[in-house]
């Protein structure tokens, strides 16, 4: 089971998300102590993932270079 979101953390929309004008494909992310949590603007619910800072600059890496585009 993952670790609980502590209380207060300020979640933002992630500049990243998509834009279809009625809120679908948004995220949005929130920084923890040790990392990055990433939920889902639809089922806000749900555990967030959590990743180490380290991989989340990696991922960011990857998108600002291209690695994930079709």
């Amino acid at each position: 089971m993952p670790a609980p979101i502590p209380a207060g953390v300020v979640w933002r929309k992630s500049t990243f998300s998509g834009s279809s004008g009625n809120g679908d494909g948004c995220v949005e992310v929130a920084a923890l102590a040790g990392g990055i949590a990433v939920r889902d603007t639809k089922d806000r619910a749900r555990p967030p993932h959590v990743h180490s800072a380290p991989a989340w600059r990696e991922f960011l890496a990857g998108i600002r270079a291209g690695e994930f585009d079709a």
